[in-house]
């Protein structure tokens, strides 16, 4: 892949709230986007399309306002598999000259268009294509309800150019407006303040006054409905499926009360959760105002509601601060599965804290076992050049920034870093920033040359080395302490009762997680009986379950197994099941057949990871 280097902006843009109304610029190298935003940047976009299902495509014209920096003849943009019909400049719109470079592999390619040194406005008419990797178009026997169509967009990593025209950096922030047109018998939702009932015209607008990168773009149109929890939260789903994810979410709003308990007022107005078909290819998508999620979170007992503290964590680290680049992006996953961890311990107490602790320290070590304590890639601070930055997205910057963030918090008090972490908020609110600008900060707010808590902290291992750094904080839950003691001794006093001991989601993961690796499939089959993990509606029990069954060669789950891997799109679980399975040759050919079966029903980016392990 042909590297691309190039200085980017990133932009404190306009908020809500008058102290956030400044702005900043900075220069990064982000070289995941062709645009070059310190010549001529984005501010504000006016989106005006129409979702067509027939030829599964939209169209219609994106109207950029910008600053041109440089006072220059050109902009460049950034798209990938675009029809660009035509451009043109300012509201009287003046036709312009526009090219398009050379392709780079996972990018796309540079839309240059031509401009003059006092244009204001770039208006771009275009048409998505099938191979928008973003959009994922679903037949009506694809969803929940099985009679209409459902489209949903995913913008992250790089993304979202597939579908706009954009200067696709998460270090550029804009403002949008949105005019969608779709069939009269669907809605539309996006990443801003949304709709709560379907119209008569199929017509929607929309308006997002926070700035926010391109990959926090989204889009979904189907037989949506709402169900409102309180004053500000609210549940969005296909109509089958909307009591049961009103009924799993009725937290919502305590969630939001939490988190801004610890880390000061939530600044998105609404906040709304969407529960997508099964394809969507993550457990959830932060995206402002209306987080994406799995239908694998709708356990029925609100056992799986910590995904949603995650997302929720996101509207503080992630979109209301964000990783100027995808080198940085533990600077988003590590802080929002911190601040996770602090709304689970809020809402659900210390022990569950304590569990959740063990589960993430245990993710590390697996993470790093796989890796090679001596990967790069084990670095906080990664370096993606020539390199699809999803291959950042591991669990990596979430359980290692964990964990760093744990080591500060012990080194210094948590009344401490609460309040430390409360101010980085507010000091970047709605801005995009490097992790040496929070190194920077770090340094000036809270470690202030004391060489002491310097040292007890190790910066410079944990966030440019590989591995784990030896002062990792030590952890341990006494309710884990007692699973321990009746793994060491089921063998002897049998399966019958220990379902009624063992009765939470972390207990039963943990519980499998250390299952002895000579288990018997007799065993296996004895354990299945108790507590119903093969046939059982827990998402997360069954994606942790069928890691020992395919490893064991407990056959009796392999039809569960095979239909799992099929109703679901979830990226991390199925490359966990993926690999699991290609240890073995036999494996491996089953997993091809699998694949087959179910690619159809993937997400784009599903299918290239998992292709990439099958090959």
């Amino acid at each position: 892949m042909k590297k691309i280097v190039l200085l980017t902006l990133f932009l404190a843009a306009l908020s809500c709230q008058k102290k956030d109304n400044t702005q900043k610029t900075a220069k990064v190298n982000d070289e995941h986007t062709f645009s070059k935003p310190e010549l001529a940047v984005v501010k504000h976009l006016d989106l005006d399309i129409k979702v067509d299902f027939d030829t599964q495509t939209i169209s219609g014209k994106a109207s950029w306002e910008i600053d041109n920096i440089s006072k220059g003849n050109e902009i460049i943009f950034d798209e990938n598999t675009l029809n660009i019909t035509k451009v043109t400049l300012g509201d009287e719109e003046k036709e312009t000259k526009f090219e398009l470079g050379t392709e780079v592999e996972f990018h796309g390619k540079p839309l240059k268009i031509t401009i003059e040194p006092n244009t204001t406005k770039v208006n771009i008419y275009y048409t998505t294509t099938r191979d928008a990797v973003a959009l994922q178009w679903l037949t009506p026997e694809q969803t929940a309800d099985k009679k209409k169509p459902f489209l949903f967009s995913q913008g992250e990593s790089i993304w979202s150019r597939t579908w706009i025209p954009c200067q696709d950096s998460p270090g550029v922030r804009f403002t949008y407006n949105a005019k969608v047109t779709v069939p009269k018998d669907l809605m539309a939702v996006m990443s801003a303040v949304n709709p709560q009932e379907k119209n008569d015209n199929g017509i929607y607008t929309f308006k997002q006054d926070k700035a926010i990168p391109s990959y926090l773009m989204a889009i979904a149109v189907g037989d949506i409905e709402f169900q409102s929890i309180d004053n500000r939260t609210g549940v969005y789903a296909e109509p089958s499926m909307l009591k049961k994810s009103a009924w799993e979410f009725a937290e919502l709003g305590k969630m939001v009360l939490a988190a801004e308990k610890l880390y000061g007022p939530y600044r998105w107005g609404r906040y709304d959760v969407l529960v997508l078909p099964p394809s969507f290819p993550y457990g959830g998508m932060e995206n402002p105002n209306l987080t994406f999620l799995t239908p694998g979170v709708i356990a029925g007992d609100r056992s799986l509601t910590s995904l949603l503290a995650h997302e929720l964590g996101h509207s503080w680290s992630g979109n209301l601060v964000t990783n100027a680049t995808w080198d940085d992006i533990w600077l988003n996953e590590g802080f929002t599965t911190y601040v996770e961890h602090r709304i689970g311990e809020a809402i659900f107490g210390k022990k569950e804290a304590e569990m959740q602790d063990v589960l993430t320290r245990a993710d590390l070590d697996a993470n790093v076992a796989e890796y090679g304590a001596t990967n790069p890639d084990t670095r906080l601070k990664v370096s993606l050049t020539n390199r699809n930055p999803d291959d950042g997205i591991s669990e990596i910057p979430y359980v290692k920034g964990y964990n760093f963030l744990k080591v500060i918090e012990q080194t210094v008090g948590r009344e401490k870093f609460d309040i430390f972490i409360k101010n980085y908020f507010d000091a970047h609110a709605f801005q995009s920033i490097t992790t040496e600008d929070f190194v920077k900060y770090l340094n000036e707010n809270l470690i202030k040359g004391n060489k002491a808590i310097a040292d007890k902290i190790k910066l410079e291992d944990w966030i440019y080395k590989p591995g784990i750094p030896s002062n990792i904080t030590a952890v341990h839950s006494d309710d884990f302490a007692a699973i321990d003691t009746i793994q060491q001794n089921w063998r002897k006093t049998g399966m019958k009762g220990l379902s009624q001991k063992i009765t939470s989601t972390t207990g039963k993961q943990h519980f499998i997680d250390h299952l002895p690796e000579d288990i018997t499939t007799k065993e296996m089959a004895a354990i299945d009986a108790e507590f119903n993990f093969t046939k059982g509606g827990n998402f997360v029990i069954k994606r942790q379950w069928f890691v020992p069954a395919i490893r064991h060669h407990y056959t009796v789950a392999y039809p569960a197994i095979e239909q799992f891997m099929i109703a679901t799109s979830r990226t991390g679980s199925l490359m966990t099941l993926y690999k699991e399975m290609v240890k073995t040759p036999e494996g491996k050919v089953r997993a091809k057949q699998i694949f087959e079966k179910a690619k159809s029903g993937y997400h784009q980016t599903t299918i290239q990871s998992v292709e990439g392990l099958l090959k």
